[in-house]
């Protein structure tokens, strides 16, 4: 590894020289300082991490809690997006991640202890059990934080518009005609509610009476849920003309079970999604498209800012806009 004195041999000067270029002090010349600086880029040079937090108390590290229920992990896409867009932008402004987990050395920690252990500047918390007591206490500690799709009180949060998601679906399959629409939603949690507010309000506001078999509770990212609740509604004596997922990947449960009683999609049956994964383009599928890479990069960003502008960043709540992608699955019976 290359040293401050590999950098003053080759300047011809002091270590003492090297290290007030590198830190900006100001009593050598503009000359010696830019030379130096020059010659550290050439050489590759970087700070010792520990001595560089001594000494701006901050050591450029951002911890990620991600406690996905399914433990997907990064398999998830949306999170996947979500996070390598929040890598991406924290790697523009200089920082690192690490995953926060309750283990270190192999030895039992709180989330908030490895935080602490890690000396972490900020937190981003995204997928969590917020009952959870672990994570009240990183969430209630004075680690700068920041939420994705939950609003905890006295922190920022970056959330989708899930109330209009469904609503911009629920409106989409009314427009094609559709009058019996049932709405499989996910685990209990904001989000949850948030989309299932945005569901009965299109609803009501466009007339349609929903059967409370119409809306069932499923899972998300759980192909084998979707599949037990889509065969419930193909059982039903009047069954719907449009079923709404919980999420793209869950639909392939969905789609499996509606394969195996031989009816088509959308000839028999029209199906929506919700998130807008890869997949879904593949297939065609109608669904609401979450903007995942701005909810990573606003993250990054409001963090930092709370990390690095304390007195002047606001604690607020973003909302962030998705868009439908209109695909082939679901039928218009409006044409005759």
């Amino acid at each position: 590894m290359v040293s401050m004195k590999d950098i003053a041999q080759r300047c011809g000067v002091s270590v003492a020289t090297v290290s007030k270029a590198l830190n900006g002090q100001q009593d050598i010349s503009e000359e010696t300082r830019a030379r130096v600086c020059a010659v550290a880029d050439e050489l590759g040079y970087m700070t010792n991490a520990a001595a560089k937090a001594l000494k701006t108390n901050r050591t450029y590290n951002l911890g990620v809690l991600f406690a996905d229920r399914q433990r997907s992990g990064l398999t998830h896409e949306y999170f996947a997006r979500i996070l390598e867009s929040f890598k991406a932008q924290a790697e523009s402004h200089g920082y690192d991640i690490t995953f926060i987990n309750q283990n270190v050395g192999g030895k039992p920690t709180t989330y908030l202890q490895h935080c602490r252990y890690r000396g972490v500047d900020g937190v981003v918390v995204v997928s969590v059990d917020y009952t959870d007591p672990e994570v009240r206490e990183l969430v209630d500690s004075k680690i700068p934080l920041v939420t994705i799709d939950h609003v905890v009180n006295d922190r920022i949060s970056v959330t989708s518009d899930n109330v209009n998601g469904l609503d911009a679906l629920v409106r989409y399959a009314y427009s094609m005609g559709h009058r019996r629409i049932a709405y499989l939603y996910g685990d209990s949690c904001a989000v949850t509610r948030q989309r299932l507010v945005g569901f009965y309000r299109a609803c009501e506001a466009l007339g349609l009476n929903v059967p409370p078999s119409y809306v069932q509770e499923c899972s998300y990212h759980n192909p084998e849920r979707c599949a037990e609740a889509t065969k419930a509604l193909l059982a039903l004596r009047e069954r719907p003309t449009c079923i709404i997922f919980p999420d793209d990947y869950s639909f392939v449960g969905g789609h499996r079970v509606i394969a195996n009683a031989r009816l088509r999609v959308p000839g028999d049956i029209s199906v929506m999604g919700y998130d807008g994964i890869h997949l879904a383009k593949v297939m065609g599928l109608t669904t609401y498209v979450q903007d995942m890479e701005s909810l990573g990069r606003i993250a990054a960003t409001q963090l930092i800012n709370l990390i690095e502008r304390p007195k002047t960043t606001c604690i607020e709540s973003i909302q962030v806009q998705g868009s439908l992608q209109v695909g082939w699955s679901v039928r218009n019976l409006n044409q005759k």
